[in-house]
C-alpha cells in the first residue's frame, strides 16, 4: 500500500485531550510507529464545527498533518442519549464546559433524562488518518448500551462512568483499560484502521 507507515515511522495523535491520548497510545504500543502528541509539537486545536464526528476527526487531523508534515491520527468521539435525541453527541465536550468537568456533565445528562424510561444510549468514535498532502481515511466504531445513574467507577474517563456497554454489568468507569479496549467504540474504529492495512506492524 503506497500510504503505509513505514516501521518506526512517526505519527501525530491529534489530541489535546489526556485520557484519548493515552487510549489511542496503548492501542498503538504494538506497532512499529513512533507517536507524538499534537501538544508536544505545540499545535494549536482547530475549530470543531462539523455536524458530525467524521467530520469534526477530519478536521483535526489534517490541521495537524498539515501544520507537522507528519502524517496525523485523530479521533472525535462522543456520548449519545436516545432519550435525548442522541445528545449531547457531537457536543459531549462543550456540555462539560471550558473547565471540562464530567461530573457536572453527567448531572446534566442525567437531569434531562429525567423519569424517561428509555435509558438507551451510545458512545460514538471516529478515528481519521491524514495525510499532509490532504488525504485522509476515516473509520467509525460505535458501541451500544445504557446510561445509569449514578455514576460507577474511576477508571476510564469523560461519561465512562455512567455507560454499561450490553452484555456487561459494568460500566466504563469500573472497567480496567486492558478490558475496555476490547469492547469500546474507540477500539472498533482501531480495528478498522488495523485492518485496513496502514500499520507495518
Amino acid at each position: 500500500m503506497a500510504r503505509r507507515l513505514a516501521a518506526g515511522a512517526r505519527l501525530v495523535l491529534a489530541s489535546h485531550n489526556p485520557g484519548k491520548l493515552a487510549e489511542l497510545a496503548d492501542l498503538l504500543r504494538p506497532h512499529a510507529v513512533a507517536v507524538v502528541s499534537a501538544g508536544e509539537l505545540g499545535l494549536a486545536e482547530p475549530g470543531e464545527d462539523a455536524p458530525d464526528f467524521a467530520g469534526n476527526a477530519r478536521i483535526k487531523a489534517r490541521a495537524a498533518a498539515q501544520a507537522s508534515g507528519l502524517p496525523a491520527l485523530a479521533d472525535d468521539s462522543g456520548f449519545c442519549v436516545a432519550a435525548l435525541n442522541g445528545a449531547p453527541g457531537v457536543h459531549s465536550a462543550r456540555w462539560a464546559g471550558p473547565g471540562k468537568d464530567f461530573a457536572a456533565a453527567m448531572t446534566r445528562v442525567n437531569r434531562e433524562i429525567g423519569d424517561a424510561s428509555d435509558r438507551r444510549a451510545w458512545f460514538v468514535a471516529a478515528l481519521c488518518l491524514a495525510w499532509p498532502d490532504g488525504h485522509t481515511e476515516t473509520f467509525v466504531g460505535r458501541v451500544d448500551g445504557a446510561a445509569v445513574w449514578p455514576p460507577r467507577g474511576g477508571q476510564g474517563f469523560g461519561y465512562d462512568p455512567m455507560f454499561v456497554p450490553s452484555g456487561s454489568t459494568n460500566t466504563f468507569g469500573e472497567l480496567d483499560p486492558a478490558e475496555k479496549h476490547t469492547v469500546s467504540h474507540r477500539a472498533r474504529a482501531f480495528a478498522q484502521f488495523l485492518a485496513a492495512g496502514f500499520l507495518a506492524g
